[in-house]
């Protein structure tokens, strides 16, 4: 059974740091683009950082300079740092693992989500 299970939602002031971290299991990590997703009141989720099984990353271009995405295959975890807040980075943060198969599709997992609050 795949499991992703996220950490480390809360309240944060604006301009303030903030870490996430999801951790997996039943998958083989090592072989999962790992991303971070948020979904906002009223609005559609959307993507706010990947990390390639390489290492290799891509940022959302309201959080690119702010956040950072990072991995340890070892720990099978995924963090997303998180600095400079704004509150409209207020969201549900999703952890996402997806695996594309030549042949037989795509695996695609998701975490349940933790609430990040940006407000003094």
């Amino acid at each position: 059974q795949v499991q992703l299970v996220e950490s480390g939602g809360g309240l944060v002031q604006p301009g303030g740091s903030h870490g996430l971290s999801c951790a997996a299991a039943g998958i083989i990590f090592k072989f999962y683009v790992m991303g971070w997703y948020r979904q906002a009141p009223g609005k559609q989720r959307e993507l706010v950082a990947s990390i390639s099984n390489g290492g290799m990353s891509n940022y959302a271009d309201s959080v690119k300079g702010r956040f950072t995405i990072s991995r340890d295959n070892a720990l099978n975890t995924v963090y997303l740092q998180m600095s400079s807040l704004k509150p409209e980075d207020t969201a549900v943060y999703y952890c996402n693992a997806r695996r594309v198969y030549v042949v037989s599709g795509v695996d695609d997992y998701w975490g349940q989500g933790t609430q990040v609050t940006v407000s003094s």
